[in-house]
C-alpha cells in the first residue's frame, strides 16, 4: 500500500471511528503499528488531525482523533486521487481480462 492510500484510509477510519486505538487502526489497514504511528503523527504534524487525550483506565491514556478543516480538505483531495488511481487500475485490468477472453474463447465472449 502506498503512503497516499494509507493516509486516505487513515482519514476514513478516523472519521468513522475516532476513538480506535492505533493498534486497531494498524490491524484494519494491515500495516505495522510503527508505520501506523508514524503516519498518524505525520498527519498531526501537518495539522490534518488532532490527537485529543482522554483516560482509558487508571493506568493508560488514550486518544481520540479529530479531522481538522485542513484535514477534511486533504481527505477530499486524497479521495479524488484514490478514485482516479483505482479507476485506472480497473480499466487496465478489465482490458487485460477482455484480451484473455478473446484469446481463450474467441467470438464466444459470453462464456465466463
Amino acid at each position: 500500500m502506498n503512503k497516499k492510500d494509507a493516509e486516505f484510509l487513515i482519514f476514513k477510519i478516523i472519521e468513522d471511528n475516532p476513538s480506535l486505538t492505533q493498534r486497531q487502526i494498524s490491524k484494519e489497514l494491515g500495516l505495522s503499528l510503527g508505520k501506523t504511528n508514524f503516519l498518524i503523527h505525520a498527519l498531526a504534524d501537518k495539522g490534518f488531525i488532532k490527537l485529543l487525550n482522554f483516560k482509558r483506565s487508571n493506568k493508560k491514556l488514550g486518544y481520540t482523533y479529530l479531522l481538522t478543516p485542513e484535514g477534511i480538505i486533504a481527505k477530499a483531495k486524497l479521495a479524488s486521487d484514490f478514485l482516479e488511481r483505482k479507476s485506472t487500475e480497473y480499466n487496465i485490468l478489465k482490458e487485460e481480462i477482455d484480451q484473455l477472453k478473446d484469446e481463450l474463447y474467441g467470438n464466444n465472449k459470453n462464456i465466463k
